[in-house]
């Protein structure tokens, strides 16, 4: 395997490792050595993968935590440094898009749900690992996972693509506040076909696929991976502040 690709003696946390792009980046980078941290609500989702990624021969930690809530990411980091003693990689990966029949039908619970989740926790976790990411002699890097619901919003996300939106902007914000030690990028996926996608009209989707996005198609999971690799490796040490589409060349 190519050493510009090995994470050998490398911790990476991940947050929604359990399914769908998350359990993808997970997977791939315990493939190329390193150690990882799968994080999400449900704790025996993250068991699963950590088995996973024990299986490849890499160490796993699985921790349930929600990370809307700063008092399970507090935790959830000291955790990690407790079992690691460091981290390297972090992909701030979790998020959720409720469905809503109107706008005015969006709570004030459930919109501090979409921002706790996709925003706050985000921050904090970057926050909180960042800073010791700068006091490591070789610093780290903090994926972002973005949407391209920030750039090209639409009806029905209205709470989530605001927030999104906000992730791209604090991506570049974080890029020069932990500089120069700490990279800070996000990835922007359009449409993926993880398990999200089982709630769409999959028949209208591939109708509006031939002509809103240049490959015509959704993406499989793994093909996320590359530009996560990419981000946390010696391949991209000249990247930083940067928001990268991976959406097949969506319009929308």
């Amino acid at each position: 395997m190519d050493e510009l690709f090995r994470f050998d003696g490398k911790v990476a946390v991940i947050t929604g490792g359990s399914r769908g792009l998350g359990r993808s980046m997970a997977l791939a980078l315990a493939e190329r050595g390193a150690d990882v941290v799968v994080a999400s609500r449900k704790l025996e989702n993250c068991e699963t993968v950590a088995d996973e990624i024990r299986a490849l021969g890499q160490r796993a930690l699985a921790k349930g935590c929600h990370v809307g809530r700063w008092a399970e990411l507090d935790q959830l980091v000291e955790d990690v440094y407790a079992e690691f003693g460091k981290v390297d990689i972090l992909i701030n990966n979790a998020g959720m898009s409720p469905l809503y029949p109107k706008l005015s039908a969006v709570t004030e619970d459930l919109f501090d749900k979409v921002v706790g989740v996709n925003l706050k926790g985000p921050y904090r976790l970057s926050a909180l690992i960042g800073e010791r990411m700068m006091e490591e002699e070789d610093g780290g890097c903090i994926i972002n996972v973005s949407s391209n619901a920030a750039t090209h919003p639409s009806p029905n996300a209205e709470p989530y693509g605001a927030c999104k939106a906000g992730i791209n902007s604090l991506t570049l914000s974080l890029a020069h506040a932990f500089a120069p030690k700490v990279r800070v990028n996000c990835i922007q996926p359009g449409p993926f076909l993880t398990d999200i996608s089982k709630a769409w009209d999959l028949e209208a989707f591939n109708r509006g696929a031939k002509t809103n996005i240049a490959l015509q198609r959704g993406g499989d999971p793994d093909e996320i991976v590359g530009a996560a690799l990419y981000l946390a490796g010696p391949t991209g040490s000249y990247t930083t502040g940067a928001v990268i589409p991976i959406d097949g060349g969506s319009k929308n």
